[in-house]
């Protein structure tokens, strides 16, 4: 059974920094496409990072790119979602899901749509 348990979200202060951690089960990382997702109140859930199944192929939202990094760690079977400089606008609920496709899964995107495992999310609010 494929399982994501996020972690590591809380509140921060603005210019401060969290690592959030995504648990996977049931599947290997090397497998699956990982991307990392946000939702802020009465907004649509965007992409903000991801993964490739391979680690080879990462993307990140043009406006992140410089303070949201993403990685993984095969042997712990965890993605990371490294976010630094935060800012009130990045408050939201943040996702990570898997896309276990392997037409789409050698590289990844933004797209909700292609990823069909959800993990439950962690909150993240950015407030003085």
């Amino acid at each position: 059974q494929v399982q994501l348990v996020e972690s590591g979200g809380g509140l921060v202060q603005p210019g401060g920094s969290l690592r959030l951690s995504c648990a996977a089960s049931g599947f290997a990382l090397g497998d699956y496409a990982i991307g990392w997702f946000r939702q802020a109140p009465g907004k649509e859930r965007e992409g903000v990072s991801c993964i490739s199944s391979g680690g080879g192929s990462t993307w990140h939202k043009d406006y992140l790119k410089g303070r949201f990094t993403i990685s993984k760690d095969n042997a712990k079977n965890t993605v990371y979602l490294q976010m630094n400089s935060l800012k009130p606008e990045d408050t939201a609920v943040y996702y990570c899901a898997a896309d276990s496709d392997k037409t789409t899964s050698w590289r990844c995107s933004g797209h909700t749509y292609e990823y069909n495992h959800w993990g439950q999310g962690t909150q993240v609010t950015v407030s003085a």
